[in-house]
C-alpha cells in the first residue's frame, strides 16, 4: 500500500507528495512540528500535543493553519488512509511560501501543514528497552529556546550522529555549568541511591517540556516515587543508581551507560522498567474512530 500525506490541502502518495522550494521550512527552518503516538488505534495524549503545538506557534508568531478541530480531523485520515494502528504521526507547520527575506512575509500568507503517519512495531521498542541504551555526552549548542518544539534541529542531528558514530543511542547536553539539560531528542532522567527520580526543570525556556515526561511526572506519583525537578550535573549522572530517556517515540528507554561507565549494575533498572509497564495506563487514548 502506498503511504499517503497531507501537503496543504491535499491528500497525495507520500512519493510525489512535495513543498515549494520558497516554503519558509525549507529556507529558515521557519516552522514547528508535533510527534504524537498511535498506539491501538488511538492517539496518545492527544490533547496536549496540541497544546504544545499552539504554544510552539505562538511563541513563533505562527498563525494556526487551519482551525483546531479540522487539523484533528486531517490528522485522524491520514492515519486512517495509512492504515496505522501501532506507531506515529507527524504534524509540521511553517510560515508558508514567499519570496526568500529574513523578515516575516507579508500580512495574510498562508501557514504550510504536512501531516503524515506511520506504522512502528512496538516490540522494536521493547527489544531496546529489555537491553538498553547507552548514551554519551556533549556541550549543547542549541538556539536558546529549545522549549520550542521548532524544526531547527541541526544542533540535535549532528549530536545524534556523534552518539551514533560513539555506539550510542543518545547524546544528552550539557550547559556551561556542566548540567545536563536534555537529550538530542528525549528528555534525561536519572534515579539516586535513594529511588529519587530527578529530572531537569521545565521552566519555560531551557528544555522542551515533553509530554511524555508530564504523563510520567503523573505516574511517578501515582507510584509513590519522589520526583525532584531540578538541573543535575554530569558528575551526579555518573553516580545514578539508573538513567533512562523519554519521548513520544521512544517512551521509557532505560540507559544503561553514560559515557562508557556503567549506570548501576549496567542493565535496566526496577524503576524506569517499572515506569516503562505503566506509562501507557497513565497516558490519555483518544480512539481515532
Amino acid at each position: 500500500m502506498s503511504r499517503i500525506a497531507y501537503v496543504n490541502g491535499r491528500y497525495r502518495p507520500r512519493a510525489v507528495a512535495a513543498v515549494s522550494i520558497d516554503d519558509r521550512g525549507y529556507q529558515f527552518a521557519d516552522g514547528v512540528y508535533e510527534v504524537i503516538e498511535v498506539r491501538g488505534a488511538a492517539l496518545v495524549d492527544e490533547d496536549a500535543h496540541f497544546t504544545r503545538l499552539r504554544r510552539s506557534l505562538a511563541e513563533l508568531r505562527i498563525a494556526p493553519p487551519m482551525e483546531e478541530a479540522a487539523l484533528r480531523l486531517v490528522l485522524r485520515e491520514v492515519i486512517r488512509r495509512n492504515r496505522v494502528v501501532d506507531g506515529m504521526a507527524y504534524m509540521q507547520v511553517s510560515r508558508g511560501v514567499a519570496r526568500r527575506d529574513h523578515v516575516f512575509p507579508a500580512a495574510g500568507t498562508r501557514p504550510a501543514l504536512v501531516v503524515t503517519a506511520q506504522a512502528v512495531d512496538p516490540m522494536k521498542g521493547a527489544i531496546k528497552a529489555a537491553a538498553g541504551i547507552r548514551v554519551i555526552t556533549m556541550p549543547d549548542q542549541r538556539w536558546k529556546r529549545p522549549d520550542i518544539k521548532s524544526t531547527s534541529l541541526l544542533p540535535n542531528v549532528l549530536a545524534k550522529e556523534e552518539a551514533r558514530a560513539r555506539g550510542a543511542g543518545e547524546a544528552w547536553l550539557l550547559t556551561a555549568d556542566g548540567n545536563v539539560s536534555e537529550g538530542a531528542a528525549s528528555n534525561a532522567w536519572i534515579v539516586d541511591g535513594e529511588r529519587r527520580v530527578i529530572t531537569h526543570p521545565a521552566d519555560g525556556s531551557s528544555i522542551l517540556d515533553g509530554i511524555t515526561r508530564g504523563t510520567l511526572a503523573r505516574l511517578i506519583a501515582e507510584m509513590g516515587l519522589m520526583l525532584e525537578e531540578r538541573a543535575f550535573s554530569r558528575d551526579e549522572a555518573y553516580r545514578a543508581s539508573e538513567a533512562f530517556v523519554t519521548g513520544a517515540t521512544s517512551l521509557v528507554l532505560p540507559v544503561v551507560a553514560i559515557d562508557d561507565r556503567p549506570v548501576g549494575d549496567g542493565r535496566p533498572g526496577p524503576v524506569a522498567t517499572a515506569l516503562r509497564a505503566g506509562f501507557h495506563g497513565a497516558a490519555h487514548h483518544t480512539p481515532i474512530g
